[in-house]
């Protein structure tokens, strides 16, 4: 499915979140990768096989207490 060089990430890959953008829907919170993933504005992903990744972003920066 990608074109570029390097090749991107595949969906399988635990680092697909860094394929490159060919679609985005800001309006919408999602955008599709060259490799087939649909990630949302909140971290959440949906594979090209039809399974999800939970949201998976870090704890609020103000929830951090120092």
């Amino acid at each position: 499915m990608c074109q570029h060089q390097p090749t991107c990430p595949s969906a399988e890959a635990t680092d697909r979140e860094a394929a490159k953008v060919i679609a985005c829907f800001r309006e919408q919170g999602w955008s599709l990768l060259c490799n087939g993933v649909i990630i949302f504005e909140d971290t959440g992903e949906l594979l090209p096989d039809g399974s999800c990744i939970a949201p998976h972003r870090g704890p609020a920066r103000h929830a951090l207490v120092a």
